[in-house]
């Protein structure tokens, strides 16, 4: 058995609120020392199908994914090629990316001003893990919370940079246990909770400028 590094929650231009290519994310991602990434962006997959066939020009591992906007918060859907309608239930949400053969983390929960989802909705979906570092975030309050529910309810934890730019990818990530060097084995690994998450936050002056990003796509 083997371990790769896989930051599992990253996003690309084709999501609202980021601004970078896929071949800018995957360059940062082999730089920072990552095996394996999944680009997530909301409610869109083409870019994520784009760098599943790039990742290998790079040394990389790229699982397919995609993060819903469910009815009670926001969910990574790893290992899909379609993308789960969104609006739905997060319940709902999550038998419609085991159905698609893929693997459903929590992100980012209990952060309602970013879509997180409740406890009680996580406890009623059963993900298959929960988010427990997120380094999008000044203070890590919500990720020690988390921490503590996944252990609470044996949910495996995961780390995840939740990068917007590209010098963010690997700020967070899950070292997870594998039987072989594929995409298959790196979600067995994540559903069996052969996961170790780590990283840093991202520093004050980093958020800001995620938020000055944001605002000018909005304008």
């Amino acid at each position: 058995m083997t371990t790769l590094q896989f930051d599992p929650h990253v996003h690309s231009a084709a999501s609202y609120d980021a601004d970078t290519s896929i071949e800018e994310l995957l360059e940062c991602a082999a730089s920072a020392g990552l095996d394996a990434v999944a680009v997530t962006d909301h409610n869109a997959i083409e870019a994520s199908l784009r760098a599943v066939e790039r990742a290998p020009d790079y040394g990389l591992l790229a699982v397919p994914g995609v993060e819903v906007s469910t009815a009670d918060g926001h969910l990574l859907a790893l290992g899909v090629e379609t993308h789960p309608d969104p609006g739905r239930s997060l319940p709902v949400t999550v038998d419609a990316v085991r159905s698609l053969g893929g693997v459903s983390v929590v992100p980012h929960p209990f952060q309602r001003s970013r879509h997180g989802a409740s406890a009680s909705a996580i406890e009623d979906a059963d993900p298959d893990a929960v988010e427990v570092h997120n380094a999008h975030t000044l203070l890590g309050v919500r990720n020690g919370q988390a921490r503590a529910f996944a252990r609470r309810h044996g949910f495996p934890g995961v780390g995840a940079s939740d990068a917007h730019t590209a010098s963010l990818v690997g700020r967070g990530y899950t070292t997870v246990r594998v039987d072989a060097r594929t995409a298959d084995a790196l979600l067995d690994g994540l559903r069996v909770g052969r996961t170790t998450p780590g990283g840093r936050r991202t520093t004050a002056g980093q958020l800001l400028r995620k938020y000055l990003v944001n605002a000018a796509l909005k304008v």
